[in-house]
């Protein structure tokens, strides 16, 4: 994963927060449930943004496609970069729908947020999100932060959820700059797992390739990959569970200014909410980084034919 990845995944909750939380105002509505449809909804022109790396682009084409083959007229603009430029452009009208990570999306307005569960991020954002914005169904697909060890160490060790990493103990652990300091980082290990004997070892390329080697070299026995990584299958590495929620929920979620709603746009994406899965992002991910080269157009469209959620 590279910077501008993760500058899009937890920075850009806290850099130029107050800028933008003054330009969107304060929440007055519950984002989550059906909006009126407004006046010019239903011929409204759909434009479908992403953030700057490839999950978000496959997840934007699945809207746009899915979209336009419902009869919506639809455009895209992807690789945006961090929400510091997506929640405007949804303001201003330069797009108007957005793949978002219902976690993030709820740390962004709120820094302080305790909400870790899906049930709970989601109760949060009720609130947090201002009445500007609708959410639609968030779904079980999720890209979050994982404490992983490789299928051998796990067997070997009987490894299962984060607790168990007091097994390994003492133990190197590799992960991004900030990974050190986070809340679900070295400091949450330890205050809510009580795993302390960790030397922490900083690799910049955000649960990328390096920070792989270096787990399956044993340079470090513990890494920060996220849950969507091809890596995780074609390495042979295994997500320890996390049963004590130290790592927010990171569900996809549909995210869009509310001038657009309408039944009908609902009713077609929360039909891909309904059917995405961690391990259908996975492989869709796969074919786009992996040595296939798949445009996410083609591999958007393979997946929305494949679930039958593209009309004939």
């Amino acid at each position: 994963m590279s910077t501008a990845r993760s500058s899009t995944r937890f920075l850009a909750g806290t850099l130029a927060l107050g800028a933008l939380v003054a330009l969107v105002g304060c929440s007055t509505s519950d984002p989550t449930k059906a909006a009126p449809e407004t006046t010019g909804a239903q011929g409204a022109k759909i434009i479908v943004g992403s953030f700057n790396f490839p999950e978000s682009e496959i997840l934007g084409n699945i809207y746009a496609l899915a979209l336009e083959n419902a009869g919506f007229t639809v455009s895209t603009k992807f690789g945006l970069g961090p929400r510091q430029t997506t929640i405007p452009a949804l303001i201003d009208g330069s797009i108007n729908l957005m793949p978002e990570y219902n976690g993030n999306l709820l740390f962004f307005y709120d820094t302080k947020a305790t909400a870790r569960t899906t049930d709970e991020v989601d109760s949060a954002l009720k609130t947090a999100v201002p009445s500007d914005f609708q959410l639609l169904d968030p779904s079980p697909a999720e890209d979050k932060d994982a404490y992983v060890v490789t299928q051998a160490m796990a067997a070997k060790y009987g490894l299962s959820s984060i607790g168990d990493l007091s097994k390994i103990e003492p133990f190197a652990l590799g992960a991004n700059p900030q990974f050190g300091t986070l809340p679900y980082g070295i400091p949450g290990l330890k205050e809510t797992y009580g795993v302390t004997q960790v030397t922490f070892t900083s690799i910049e390329d955000y649960g990328g390739p390096a920070t792989v080697k270096a787990l399956v070299d044993n340079a470090v026995q513990v890494a920060d990959i996220y849950t969507t990584s091809p890596d995780l299958v074609t390495a042979k590495l295994k997500v320890l569970d996390d049963p004590k929620h130290l790592i927010a929920a990171q569900n996809v979620i549909p995210f869009l200014n509310k001038s657009i709603y309408s039944a009908k746009l609902a009713t077609v994406l929360n039909a891909i909410s309904a059917t995405l899965t961690t391990d259908q992002l996975i492989a869709l991910r796969d074919q786009v980084e992996g040595d296939s080269k798949t445009q996410p157009a083609v591999a958007a469209r393979d997946w929305l034919t494949k679930e039958g959620l593209l009309k004939k």
